[in-house]
């Protein structure tokens, strides 16, 4: 397994969150990094990838979201990615 991870890999996404509600499943998303998070299943997972090993390439739990992943270099998907955060973060109240 090459280090650090680059290219075009699938995210799974495990739960409808709003920031990435309408992204087809195993969509192909850009990644550029050698290392990973490792939280609890439970925790808010979003999405998984397999590079080697699965793990969590997406992250969200209330207002906090997080990639793995790159979505300025993920053409439509990304884009997607980045109109639903707008909209998300629009309609969140604390």
């Amino acid at each position: 397994m090459k280090v650090p991870h680059m290219g075009w890999n699938s995210v799974d996404f495990e739960f409808d969150h709003p920031v990435f509600r309408g992204i087809p499943p195993a969509s192909h998303f850009y990644f550029v990094h050698s290392y990973y998070a490792d939280p609890d299943k439970n925790a808010g997972v979003a999405g998984t990838t397999t590079y080697g090993i699965p793990f969590c390439s997406a992250f969200a739990r209330d207002n906090l979201v997080a990639t793995q992943f790159h979505p300025e270099k993920s053409g439509t998907v990304g884009l997607r990615i980045y109109r639903n955060f707008l909209e998300f973060a629009g309609n969140y109240s604390a």
